[in-house]
């Protein structure tokens, strides 16, 4: 696969804009098809960012012989039927986090991606971020020893509306899986492995979702996170990773920002600015774009068992709470 890569997007939320300027961005990437649940949605996206394709259902888009790879992101409620969809589609695809609403749905996706063997990759784009490519490659090295404690936090404060879908829980709603993803993921990823100790609280609002929640993971080896999430209440939005022989601190916003500092056996600070190119959503689709030339069937960075596990994170979290969606 050496030509350009043609994408579709599933969906045309706020998200999908963001995507499509990061596509935008990537000489090898052309945004040729959307898919809307209405004509009318399908052909305003479509005119605004100059896509030849309009379908009028996730259906026709899924069925489009010219994509080669679907951007999955409707409401969370939604990414499993519609990566399944994709994938029987002969599509592969990126599907935007959370991957699932549950790790019994992850399970399902990523079982018909491996039946049908076509890429498939949850989109968790600040992994993909030049600060957090560094932080990795610095613990890798060894600089900051051995990883032991993690704070990350992403919490906003937004007006409570119970007709939002970040308040109804048929849609997956509340902070954890919309922004509470995101600190988990991250610490998964520091420490490489799934946590075998949690221990969760949240303050449940009127619609019986989490406003605000917050976590202590145990991980084997001894490593413990500290993380928190919330729709109801502005945090500090940034990531601490403390080592036996240094610290790395991404500053806010850790899921999105372009400075990294390191502090390595108690010396000064160093502050490093890595700016990524375009809005960053093309980090994460180079990556897909490039497992797909390879012929990778999943990311070495974000790989299915991970999303899977990070999803039954999220299950017993929920479940220390007493929060069940509809759908479950």
């Amino acid at each position: 696969m050496t030509d350009k890569i043609s994408w579709g997007i599933l969906a045309t939320g706020n998200i999908t804009h963001k995507m499509v300027a990061g596509l935008k961005v990537l000489p090898d990437a052309e945004v040729i098809a959307v898919g809307s649940r209405s004509v009318e949605s399908a052909n305003a996206f479509a005119d605004k960012y100059d896509i030849p394709h309009r379908h009028s259902t996730y259906e026709a888009l899924c069925a489009d012989p010219e994509v080669d790879v679907i951007y999955v992101a409707p409401p969370h409620s939604g990414h499993r039927d519609c990566t399944i969809m994709a994938l029987n589609g002969g599509k592969a695809v990126l599907c935007e986090k959370p991957f699932a609403i549950n790790r019994a749905q992850a399970v399902e996706m990523a079982a018909v991606a491996r039946e049908k063997k076509l890429f498939l990759m949850e989109a968790m784009w600040t992994r993909f971020l030049p600060t957090v490519v560094q932080a990795r490659q610095w613990i890798k090295e060894g600089r900051i020893g051995t990883p032991q404690m993690v704070y990350a936090d992403f919490g906003f404060r937004t007006e409570y509306e119970e007709e939002s879908r970040l308040f109804d829980p048929a849609f997956g709603g509340g902070g954890l899986l919309d922004v509470g993803i995101y600190p988990v993921s991250f610490a998964a990823m520091v420490f490489g492995a799934v946590p075998n100790r949690i221990a969760a609280m949240a303050e449940i609002g009127p619609t019986g979702v989490d406003d605000m929640n917050g976590a202590v993971l145990g991980f084997p080896g001894g490593g413990l996170a500290l993380v928190s999430s919330a729709v109801r209440a502005e945090t500090q939005q940034e990531a601490r990773i403390i080592g036996t022989e240094g610290k790395i601190h991404l500053p806010s916003p850790f899921w999105s920002g372009t400075k990294v500092v390191l502090e390595v056996n108690g010396a000064e600070p160093e502050t490093f600015d890595l700016p990524h190119e375009g809005n960053g959503y093309n980090c994460q689709a180079r990556e897909v774009m490039d497992c797909m030339r390879a012929g990778k069937l999943e990311s070495g960075v974000m790989p299915l068992d991970e999303s899977i596990a990070i999803m039954g994170t999220l299950d017993e979290m929920r479940r220390q709470w007493g929060v069940k969606y509809p759908m479950e």
